[in-house]
């Protein structure tokens, strides 16, 4: 993998090696006043538009087919419609399945950075190696102008709540990129009247946070949205602050407003040929998935159901987040706390938490109903029903000795007559 290809961060590629944005994530967590998202309008090349959605298994068939046709593509990237985390099961599911398919590819992708901190350490396993941000103020006031709302977990904030929060959430995840030394560039659009006075303080924060690119993008109109009455700035204005942006940041001058369906290189006009093919494979039956590896080389870690960190003593259905364990040369090793799918979704929710273990071999939980067994199991995840301490089970796991089941006494729904030995229902 040659880095140096990527077309968008290095401008002597751009006319030789192309990329691909697969359109997995419709879903978006931030209203901007500067977007209107549309997804069918072919002959507009802008952020948010895409002639067709794709699942997962779609993109990976659609890349296959585009790969036999463009060769010089050496970029898989997904970057909307809408944003990249707030589809992050779809996001890194497509990214596993690219990876697997195609290990010599560069993956790249672009956010707003609200809900990116969670999953960096997932992007930096995948080898996920460029990031770029959309980062359009460092000043509430200022944002507050910028976006209308923004929707964190099950609530909507707004006006300059919103953007100090977006702010801090994303000034936390550059720090975090950059520790994996993974490599950021930033968007920041030129919004005249708004921002295009304070596009050189945020180029001087982005800077000092060790940004690798900087990209001034002059703001054109999207109709229907609240900002479609501004005109973009000036030729000259853009060069103005691209040049005094510059003595903090290295700039990008060479961006076109990537689709999030784009394919080829940089500034290419749209193939009526591609853009069937992404049309038919979107509508296409889901292709058959391979069977899942279960290698250590591929799925290291153990995922535990536990109510307080100490024991195995969960019921699946009951956990709000699993335990993600590792083999160290110190022992087992608590690599994070990850959440679950939230619970109401039926199936769907166990397929979410599929895609969310797809770097596990293992589950150790105190009970599991049926559908999500059969659910992680078709994915590759060993289920294993026990109790006991976390410690001693993942020692003897590790070590390759067998975990023996413990009977589990069945179930009550809520409700039903239990011991009556007030630890709730059994």
């Amino acid at each position: 993998m040659n880095l140096s290809h990527h077309p968008c961060f290095n401008p002597g590629s751009h006319r030789r090696f192309g990329r691909i944005h697969l359109p997995v994530a419709p879903r978006c967590n931030v209203q901007c006043k500067f977007c209107n998202r549309r997804f069918d309008c072919v002959n507009e090349s802008r952020p948010g538009v895409t002639s067709a959605l794709l699942s997962p298994a779609q993109a990976l068939d659609y890349l296959e087919k585009v790969m036999a046709r463009r060769p010089e593509i050496r970029v898989v990237g997904i970057a909307g419609p809408g944003d990249p985390f707030a589809n992050a099961d779809a996001t890194l599911a497509t990214f596993d399945l690219v990876r697997r398919r195609f290990p010599d590819v560069m993956l790249c992708v672009a956010t707003n950075g609200l809900e990116l901190l969670p999953h960096i350490e997932a992007l930096h396993r995948l080898a996920v190696s460029h990031v770029t941000l959309t980062v359009n103020t460092i000043d509430p006031a200022i944002g507050a102008q910028v976006y209308s709302w923004m929707r964190v977990g099950k609530h909507v904030v707004r006006a300059e709540k919103a953007a100090a929060l977006l702010l801090e959430r994303q000034i936390a995840a550059i720090r975090a990129l950059k520790a994996r030394d993974m490599i950021v560039k930033i968007n920041a659009i030129i919004l005249p009247g708004i921002n295009d006075h304070h596009i050189v303080a945020i180029a001087e924060r982005m800077g000092q946070l060790g940004v690798d690119l900087f990209n001034s993008m002059p703001y054109h109109p999207s109709p229907g949205s609240a900002l479609a009455h501004l005109q973009p700035p000036a030729a000259a204005q853009v060069a103005a602050i691209r040049a005094a942006a510059g003595r903090h940041v290295p700039q990008m001058a060479h961006c076109t407003r990537c689709r999030a369906d784009a394919v080829g290189l940089l500034g290419e006009a749209p193939s009526a040929e591609l853009t069937d093919l992404l049309q038919r494979c979107g509508h296409a039956a889901e292709p058959v998935a391979a069977k899942p590896t279960t290698s250590a080389a591929d799925r290291p870690h153990v995922a535990v159901a536990t109510m307080e960190g100490a024991l195995i003593n969960q019921h699946l259905g009951e956990a709000a987040e699993l335990h993600i364990y590792a083999q160290t040369p110190e022992g087992p090793a608590l690599l994070e706390r990850r959440a679950t799918p939230e619970p109401g979704t039926g199936p769907l929710r166990w397929r979410q938490l599929a895609m969310r273990l797809r770097d596990c071999h293992t589950l150790l939980v105190a009970g599991i109903g049926e559908t999500p067994r059969k659910t992680l199991a078709a994915a590759g995840i060993e289920i294993i029903t026990c109790e006991g301490l976390i410690h001693d089970t993942l020692e003897r796991l590790f070590a390759g000795q067998p975990i023996p089941p413990l009977p589990i006494a069945p179930r009550r729904s809520c409700g039903t007559s239990c011991g009556g030995d007030m630890m709730g229902c059994g």
